[in-house]
């Protein structure tokens, strides 16, 4: 018997404030209401993001709901009630969990939201939700914003899924940090320099980045292996200053792959419906030859 209760005309509201999430349901849509418009699930906007799925933001929403309800765990806290007592903002972050086979390895991904807001209903959740189909644990992370901040809360979420691996049932080598925009952004920087380097556990960097549409342009000799995908019509991050990256890293000997795609602009997620549909299972594929 299908338990699933939203539609595309379910009020977005009525997600947030039911009870099967036990308070954390205002973290599944952005905390700062300045940022998203709309009413209904279908009706759903995000600041900075085109090509939004109507139909994959309700099977998200569902995904999280049934497995709420049949008892699983599908939200963490990273921080302490005591951290969060001494920084209030701490309470506004978190990982959605997206199980896949038990011992497999994990995935973290990080939205973008021009470290503002975390646009994860469009450029984490549905990239976990297909990670997790396809056998692997990924984790969306809710972070808090600011460029600093949010890299602090992705070390720190590194660090509880290593720390609590056995209970999670995740493999830790090679796993992979994915983002999108200002999340892109994040994941690099992890890869280029480590949890440790932002508060976090002294810990293996993660054996694969997989990035899209964003102006990054800074790395290192020990990046891992990068596979980045972007629009060449995105008005916000140009997707030559990732190609020049990408060459930069090649010459260094580092694994990389590149996918631009004509006539698409920024934040299209997934791209379900474009010319880059299908990009994930490359970026899977990657991954699994550096495994």
């Amino acid at each position: 018997m299908d338990i699933s209760p939203y539609t595309v005309n379910t009020e977005i509201s009525d997600v947030i404030n039911d009870p099967v999430f036990k308070g954390y349901g205002r973290l599944i849509f952005p905390v700062d209401r300045w940022y998203w418009s709309g009413d209904t699930l279908g009706e759903l906007s995000l600041a900075w993001y085109s090509h939004i799925d109507p139909d994959k933001t309700v099977e998200i929403v569902n995904y999280l709901h049934d497995r709420a309800l049949s008892g699983e765990t599908v939200f963490y806290d990273i921080y302490t009630r005591e951290e969060k007592r001494q920084d209030p903002a701490k309470a506004d972050t978190g990982l959605f969990f997206f199980k896949g086979k038990a011992g497999a390895p994990f995935a973290v991904c990080n939205a973008g939201g021009g470290f503002a807001y975390v646009g994860a209903m469009q450029d984490s959740f549905p990239h976990a939700l297909e990670l997790s189909r396809m056998g692997y644990n990924a984790f969306a992370l809710i972070y808090r914003p600011g460029a600093q901040t949010a890299c602090e809360d992705l070390a720190r979420a590194i660090s509880f899924i290593f720390e609590n691996a056995q209970e999670l049932e995740v493999d830790t080598r090679c796993y992979s940090l994915w983002g999108g925009s200002a999340g892109g952004r994040m994941a690099a920087w992890l890869g280029s320099y480590g949890p440790e380097a932002f508060g976090g556990d002294r810990l293996p960097r993660p054996g694969t980045v997989i990035m899209q549409y964003t102006g990054h342009s800074t790395y290192t000799a020990e990046d891992p292996p990068t596979f980045v995908c972007a629009g060449e019509r995105d008005g916000i991050a140009n997707w030559r200053v990732m190609q020049r990256r990408l060459m930069l890293l090649s010459r260094l000997g580092i694994p990389t792959q590149f996918r631009h795609y004509p006539g698409l602009s920024h934040g299209f997620g997934l791209g379900t419906g474009t010319v880059a549909q299908g990009w994930i299972n490359e970026a899977v594929a990657f991954w699994e030859e550096q495994m």
